[in-house]
Protein backbone atom coordinates (compact mmCIF):
# COMPACT_ATOMS: atom_id res chain seq x y z
CA UNK A 1 0.00 0.00 0.00
CA UNK A 2 1.33 3.24 -0.35
CA UNK A 3 2.42 5.97 1.84
CA UNK A 4 0.94 9.09 2.62
CA UNK A 5 3.81 10.44 2.23
CA UNK A 6 4.32 9.68 -1.29
CA UNK A 7 0.79 9.87 -2.04
CA UNK A 8 1.38 13.17 -0.95
CA UNK A 9 4.64 13.43 -3.35
CA UNK A 10 2.94 12.43 -6.67
CA UNK A 11 -0.57 14.50 -5.89
CA UNK A 12 1.83 17.56 -5.41
CA UNK A 13 3.42 16.68 -8.72
CA UNK A 14 0.31 16.36 -10.71
CA UNK A 15 -0.72 19.50 -9.54
CA UNK A 16 1.85 21.47 -10.39
CA UNK A 17 1.87 19.74 -13.70
CA UNK A 18 -1.12 21.18 -14.67
CA UNK A 19 -0.61 24.37 -13.26
CA UNK A 20 2.42 24.59 -15.94
CA UNK A 21 0.53 23.22 -18.42
CA UNK A 22 -2.16 25.93 -17.89
CA UNK A 23 0.07 29.15 -17.33
CA UNK A 24 1.84 27.76 -21.02
CA UNK A 25 -1.84 27.72 -22.62
CA UNK A 26 -2.64 31.29 -21.20
CA UNK A 27 0.62 32.65 -22.38
CA UNK A 28 0.54 30.88 -26.07
CA UNK A 29 -3.25 32.35 -26.13
CA UNK A 30 -2.12 36.36 -24.60
CA UNK A 31 -1.76 39.18 -27.37
CA UNK A 32 1.72 39.60 -28.81
CA UNK A 33 2.50 36.06 -27.91
CA UNK A 34 4.37 34.59 -31.35
CA UNK A 35 6.84 31.79 -32.09
CA UNK A 36 9.47 30.98 -29.18
CA UNK A 37 12.46 33.15 -30.10
CA UNK A 38 14.63 31.55 -26.58
CA UNK A 39 15.66 32.64 -23.17
CA UNK A 40 18.30 34.89 -21.68
CA UNK A 41 19.17 37.25 -18.56
CA UNK A 42 18.96 40.83 -19.48
CA UNK A 43 22.82 42.23 -18.51
CA UNK A 44 22.41 45.52 -19.94
CA UNK A 45 20.13 48.35 -21.46
CA UNK A 46 21.94 49.59 -24.77
CA UNK A 47 18.92 52.46 -25.40
CA UNK A 48 15.64 53.17 -24.81
CA UNK A 49 14.12 50.27 -26.68
CA UNK A 50 17.27 47.98 -26.95
CA UNK A 51 19.41 45.30 -24.43
CA UNK A 52 22.06 43.15 -24.04
CA UNK A 53 21.57 39.52 -22.92
CA UNK A 54 24.38 37.84 -20.95
CA UNK A 55 25.59 35.61 -23.56
CA UNK A 56 26.34 38.45 -25.82
CA UNK A 57 22.58 39.01 -28.44
CA UNK A 58 21.13 42.35 -28.53
CA UNK A 59 17.80 42.51 -28.73
CA UNK A 60 15.54 45.50 -29.62
CA UNK A 61 11.69 45.42 -28.74
CA UNK A 62 9.25 45.45 -31.73
CA UNK A 63 6.57 47.78 -31.57
CA UNK A 64 7.63 50.46 -29.85
CA UNK A 65 9.06 54.22 -30.54
CA UNK A 66 10.60 56.18 -28.14
CA UNK A 67 9.04 59.13 -27.03
CA UNK A 68 11.52 60.68 -24.51
CA UNK A 69 14.29 58.40 -25.54
CA UNK A 70 16.59 59.18 -21.86
CA UNK A 71 13.44 58.68 -19.78
CA UNK A 72 12.69 55.30 -21.39
CA UNK A 73 16.16 54.23 -21.38
CA UNK A 74 15.77 54.52 -17.68
CA UNK A 75 12.50 52.85 -17.36
CA UNK A 76 13.41 50.06 -18.96
CA UNK A 77 16.57 49.08 -16.89
CA UNK A 78 14.51 49.34 -13.92
CA UNK A 79 12.25 46.72 -15.45
CA UNK A 80 15.35 44.51 -17.04
CA UNK A 81 18.43 44.58 -16.01
CA UNK A 82 19.23 41.58 -14.00
CA UNK A 83 16.14 40.07 -15.00
CA UNK A 84 15.48 36.79 -16.69
CA UNK A 85 13.16 37.33 -19.95
CA UNK A 86 11.68 35.28 -22.95
CA UNK A 87 11.53 36.40 -26.47
CA UNK A 88 9.04 35.61 -29.47
CA UNK A 89 8.20 37.30 -32.96
CA UNK A 90 7.09 36.62 -36.32
CA UNK A 91 10.58 36.46 -37.62
CA UNK A 92 13.90 36.35 -35.82
CA UNK A 93 15.91 38.19 -38.32
CA UNK A 94 18.21 40.47 -37.18
CA UNK A 95 17.52 44.51 -38.39
CA UNK A 96 20.52 46.24 -40.02
CA UNK A 97 22.70 46.57 -36.54
CA UNK A 98 22.81 42.84 -35.72
CA UNK A 99 19.99 43.03 -33.19
CA UNK A 100 17.12 40.28 -32.75
CA UNK A 101 13.61 42.09 -32.69
CA UNK A 102 11.35 40.91 -30.70
CA UNK A 103 8.09 41.08 -27.81
CA UNK A 104 9.60 40.50 -24.64
CA UNK A 105 8.65 38.90 -21.26
CA UNK A 106 9.51 38.56 -18.09
CA UNK A 107 9.99 35.38 -16.46
CA UNK A 108 8.45 33.89 -14.27
CA UNK A 109 5.51 37.09 -13.94
CA UNK A 110 4.76 36.54 -17.68
CA UNK A 111 4.93 40.47 -17.91
CA UNK A 112 5.02 41.99 -21.21
CA UNK A 113 7.58 44.51 -21.30
CA UNK A 114 6.05 46.50 -23.95
CA UNK A 115 2.87 46.66 -22.97
CA UNK A 116 4.63 47.60 -19.53
CA UNK A 117 6.62 50.58 -20.75
CA UNK A 118 3.39 51.70 -22.90
CA UNK A 119 1.15 51.67 -19.19
CA UNK A 120 3.58 54.00 -17.57
CA UNK A 121 3.26 56.49 -20.15
CA UNK A 122 7.30 55.56 -21.30
CA UNK A 123 6.55 54.79 -25.26
CA UNK A 124 4.58 54.97 -28.17
CA UNK A 125 2.96 52.17 -30.09
CA UNK A 126 5.01 51.56 -33.30
CA UNK A 127 2.44 51.46 -36.58
CA UNK A 128 4.15 48.13 -38.01
CA UNK A 129 2.55 45.70 -35.48
CA UNK A 130 0.95 43.02 -37.93
CA UNK A 131 -1.41 41.22 -35.53
CA UNK A 132 -4.41 43.04 -34.60
CA UNK A 133 -4.94 41.57 -31.44
CA UNK A 134 -1.52 42.66 -30.43
CA UNK A 135 -2.06 46.15 -31.81
CA UNK A 136 -5.23 46.23 -29.88
CA UNK A 137 -3.41 45.31 -26.59
CA UNK A 138 -0.62 47.76 -27.16
CA UNK A 139 -2.50 50.75 -28.18
CA UNK A 140 -5.19 50.17 -25.09
CA UNK A 141 -2.26 50.12 -22.91
CA UNK A 142 -1.26 53.27 -24.50
CA UNK A 143 -4.28 54.87 -24.08
CA UNK A 144 -4.90 53.84 -20.17
CA UNK A 145 -1.15 55.84 -19.74
CA UNK A 146 -2.73 58.98 -21.98
CA UNK A 147 -6.12 58.67 -20.12
CA UNK A 148 -4.55 58.95 -16.71
CA UNK A 149 -1.60 61.78 -17.56
CA UNK A 150 1.24 59.15 -16.69
CA UNK A 151 4.80 59.71 -17.84
CA UNK A 152 5.00 61.79 -21.20
CA UNK A 153 1.10 62.05 -21.16
CA UNK A 154 1.61 64.63 -17.95
CA UNK A 155 2.81 66.69 -21.14
CA UNK A 156 -0.33 68.10 -22.85
CA UNK A 157 1.92 69.13 -26.42
CA UNK A 158 2.55 65.15 -26.58
CA UNK A 159 -0.10 65.26 -29.33
CA UNK A 160 0.63 68.33 -31.74
CA UNK A 161 -2.27 69.94 -33.05
CA UNK A 162 -2.48 70.89 -36.86
CA UNK A 163 -3.61 74.54 -36.37
CA UNK A 164 0.08 74.63 -35.22
CA UNK A 165 2.55 74.00 -37.93
CA UNK A 166 5.31 75.33 -36.62
CA UNK A 167 5.33 73.19 -33.74
CA UNK A 168 4.90 70.20 -35.67
CA UNK A 169 8.24 71.02 -38.14
CA UNK A 170 10.28 70.89 -34.56
CA UNK A 171 9.80 67.55 -34.63
CA UNK A 172 11.35 66.81 -37.95
CA UNK A 173 12.68 63.20 -38.69
CA UNK A 174 11.39 62.61 -35.25
CA UNK A 175 8.33 60.07 -34.36
CA UNK A 176 5.29 62.20 -33.85
CA UNK A 177 1.75 62.27 -32.77
CA UNK A 178 -0.42 64.79 -34.82
CA UNK A 179 -4.17 65.38 -34.35
CA UNK A 180 -6.82 67.65 -36.25
CA UNK A 181 -9.57 67.59 -39.05
CA UNK A 182 -9.01 67.03 -42.06
CA UNK A 183 -10.64 69.59 -44.40
CA UNK A 184 -10.17 67.99 -47.88
CA UNK A 185 -9.01 64.87 -49.26
CA UNK A 186 -7.02 65.17 -53.12
CA UNK A 187 -4.94 62.92 -55.36
CA UNK A 188 -2.07 64.99 -57.15
CA UNK A 189 -0.24 62.24 -59.12
CA UNK A 190 0.87 59.25 -57.27
CA UNK A 191 0.05 60.76 -53.87
CA UNK A 192 -3.38 61.10 -52.36
CA UNK A 193 -3.00 63.76 -49.41
CA UNK A 194 -4.94 64.37 -46.39
CA UNK A 195 -5.25 68.35 -46.18
CA UNK A 196 -5.54 69.60 -42.90
CA UNK A 197 -5.26 73.27 -43.66
CA UNK A 198 -5.85 75.57 -46.77
CA UNK A 199 -2.35 76.49 -47.45
CA UNK A 200 -0.34 73.43 -49.19
CA UNK A 201 2.79 75.01 -49.01
CA UNK A 202 2.93 75.92 -45.11
CA UNK A 203 -0.06 73.57 -43.38
CA UNK A 204 0.54 70.00 -42.22
CA UNK A 205 -0.94 67.57 -44.53
CA UNK A 206 -0.60 63.39 -44.72
CA UNK A 207 0.54 61.84 -47.77
CA UNK A 208 -0.15 58.04 -48.93
CA UNK A 209 2.04 56.94 -51.63
CA UNK A 210 0.05 54.91 -54.62
CA UNK A 211 1.61 51.72 -53.85
CA UNK A 212 0.18 51.61 -50.04
CA UNK A 213 -3.61 52.49 -50.92
CA UNK A 214 -4.33 48.82 -52.00
CA UNK A 215 -2.74 47.86 -48.22
CA UNK A 216 -4.85 50.15 -46.01
CA UNK A 217 -7.89 48.69 -48.06
CA UNK A 218 -7.66 45.77 -47.66
CA UNK A 219 -7.16 47.03 -43.72
CA UNK A 220 -10.42 48.91 -43.83
CA UNK A 221 -9.04 51.87 -44.61
CA UNK A 222 -10.17 54.57 -47.47
CA UNK A 223 -8.84 58.01 -47.51
CA UNK A 224 -11.89 59.30 -48.54
CA UNK A 225 -13.43 58.41 -46.19
CA UNK A 226 -11.81 60.50 -43.53
CA UNK A 227 -12.44 63.63 -45.09
CA UNK A 228 -14.50 66.15 -42.09
CA UNK A 229 -13.35 63.68 -39.72
CA UNK A 230 -11.02 64.55 -37.14
CA UNK A 231 -8.28 62.24 -36.92
CA UNK A 232 -4.69 61.13 -34.82
CA UNK A 233 -2.11 60.46 -37.26
CA UNK A 234 1.39 58.72 -35.86
CA UNK A 235 4.76 58.82 -38.15
CA UNK A 236 7.62 60.30 -38.63
CA UNK A 237 7.75 64.30 -39.59
CA UNK A 238 9.49 64.99 -42.46
CA UNK A 239 9.71 69.30 -43.71
CA UNK A 240 8.56 69.28 -47.45
CA UNK A 241 7.86 72.72 -48.03
CA UNK A 242 4.65 72.14 -44.64
CA UNK A 243 4.96 69.48 -42.38
CA UNK A 244 4.43 65.78 -43.33
CA UNK A 245 3.57 62.45 -42.33
CA UNK A 246 3.68 59.86 -44.82
CA UNK A 247 1.00 57.06 -43.99
CA UNK A 248 1.74 53.62 -45.46
CA UNK A 249 -0.53 51.30 -42.70
CA UNK A 250 -3.83 51.72 -41.59
CA UNK A 251 -2.41 51.56 -37.75
CA UNK A 252 -1.05 55.21 -38.30
CA UNK A 253 -4.27 56.70 -37.99
CA UNK A 254 -7.01 56.96 -35.14
CA UNK A 255 -10.35 58.41 -35.55
CA UNK A 256 -10.82 60.89 -32.52
CA UNK A 257 -14.19 60.51 -30.74
CA UNK A 258 -15.64 58.16 -33.20
CA UNK A 259 -16.44 60.39 -35.41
Amino acid sequence: MMSNELQLLMTIARVACAIATITASMASAAPCAFEEQGEGRVSAVIDGRSFRLADGREVRLAGLEPASPEKQTQALATLLVGRDVRLSGGDDAPDRYGREIAFVWLTPDEILVQRELLAQGEALVSPDVGDKDCAAALMEAEGTARGAKRGIWADPTVIKNTESPGDILTGNGRFMLVEGKVLSVRQAGATTYLNFGRNWTRDFAVTIPRRALANLAAQGLEPKSLENKRIRVRGFVEARTGPRIEVLRAGQIELVGGK
